[in-house]
C-alpha cells in the first residue's frame, strides 16, 4: 500500500474529510488530494503532523514508500524515546536550533528527534539528556566536540512529541529561527527564546513567550491565553477571522493595535471572551491581525 492509499484509508476510518484534515495540519485541500492520489509526498513536518494526528508511526506511514527519504526526511538524525506513565512537569533546555517543532499526541512516550541535512556528525556532536525526577522531567540538549551555537542555529531541526495525557506545565528555553507548536494540550507553556517566527495550531492552555526580538506569531486557533513579554520590540499576531479574544496591554509604554486585510482598524477584541491576548513589558507594541479563513498565513 502506498503512502497515498494509507493516508486515504486512515482518514476515512477516522471519519475526517479532506477539508478537515487540511485544516488540522495547516495545508490546502488540494495538497491532501495530491498526496492521496500519489502525485506527491508531504514534507517531513507534515508527515510528523499526520503521524501525531492519527497516532501512527512515521515508519508505518512510509514503510512501503520508495525513495521517501529524499523527499521527506533528513540525511542525518538522532532519535530518542522515553516512557512516561503519569503526568509530569517538563523543564527543557534545547539550546540553539534553526527550527523547533513541538507537538502533542495520544501515546505514552517522549519522542525527541534531532535532524539535519548538513551536520554529518550530529549524533556525536549533540547529546540529549533526560532526567526523570519525581514529578518533573528535565530534558537538555548540549553541544560537544566544538559544535557552535551558530552552526546549530543554521542547520539543526528539533522535533519534540509529548503525550498529551501526561503533560502539565512546560518551561522551555530555545533559540530558534522558527518555532511551531501543534496539537498540544497542557496547563501552561513558558518559552524563553529568541525567535522571529512562532506558529501555534490547536494548542490548548496558557502560552507565555519571553522574547525581545520582533516576532511574527501565527495563531491558527486560540483556546486559552497568549502572554507576550517583550522589551523594546514590535510584534504581530495573526488570528483566523472571527476568533474571540480579550486583549490587554500591561507594563510601561506598551500598546496594542489592530489590522484587518492589511489595514489599520478599530479594536475587534471581544471583552466577553475567555481567550486572552496579553502584552507585557516595556516600550513594546503588538499588532493583532485578523485573517480570512481562506487567506494564506504570513506576515500580516
Amino acid at each position: 500500500m502506498t503512502f497515498g492509499e494509507k493516508l486515504k484509508s486512515i482518514r476515512k476510518q477516522a471519519g475526517i474529510s479532506q477539508e478537515k484534515l487540511a485544516e488540522k495540519i495547516g495545508v490546502s485541500r488540494q495538497a491532501i488530494t495530491k498526496w492521496e492520489t500519489n502525485a506527491g509526498i508531504p514534507d517531513i513536518e507534515n508527515i510528523m503532523a499526520i503521524s501525531t494526528l492519527f497516532n501512527i508511526s512515521i515508519d508505518e506511514l512510509l514503510s512501503n514508500e520508495k525513495n521517501v527519504r529524499q523527499v521527506t526526511d533528513y540525511l542525518f538524525e538522532s532519535v530518542t524515546e522515553y516512557d512516561i506513565d503519569f503526568p509530569k512537569r517538563y523543564d527543557m533546555k534545547l539550546g540553539g536550533a534553526n527550527t523547533l517543532v513541538m507537538s502533542g499526541y495520544d501515546g505514552e512516550k517522549i519522542r525527541v528527534r534531532l535532524a539535519s541535512n548538513t551536520l554529518s556528525t550530529l549524533q556525536s556532536d549533540f547529546k540529549l539528556k533526560i532526567d526523570d525526577i519525581k514529578n518533573r522531567i528535565d530534558l537538555d540538549v548540549t553541544r560537544k566536540n566544538g559544535m557552535t551555537e551558530a552552526a546549530a542555529k543554521e542547520a539543526l531541526t528539533i522535533f519534540v512529541q509529548l503525550p498529551n495525557k501526561y503533560v502539565g506545565k512546560i518551561e522551555l528555553a530555545v533559540n530558534a529561527e522558527n518555532i511551531e507548536v501543534r496539537s498540544l494540550e497542557c496547563e501552561s507553556i513558558e518559552f524563553d527564546t529568541k525567535t522571529k517566527n512562532f506558529t501555534l495550531d490547536e494548542v490548548a492552555g496558557t502560552i507565555e513567550i519571553n522574547c525581545n526580538l520582533d516576532m511574527n506569531i501565527i495563531c491558527k486557533s486560540l483556546n486559552g491565553s497568549i502572554e507576550i513579554n517583550q522589551i523594546s520590540a514590535t510584534s504581530r499576531i495573526s488570528l483566523p477571522e472571527g476568533t474571540g479574544f480579550t486583549a490587554v496591554a500591561k507594563g510601561i509604554k506598551t500598546s496594542i493595535s489592530y489590522e484587518k486585510d492589511g489595514r489599520k482598524t478599530a479594536s475587534f477584541a471581544d471583552e466577553e471572551s475567555e481567550n486572552l491576548i496579553e502584552l507585557n513589558g516595556i516600550n513594546s507594541e503588538l499588532v493583532i491581525c485578523e485573517k480570512k479563513e481562506d487567506a494564506k498565513y504570513g506576515i500580516c
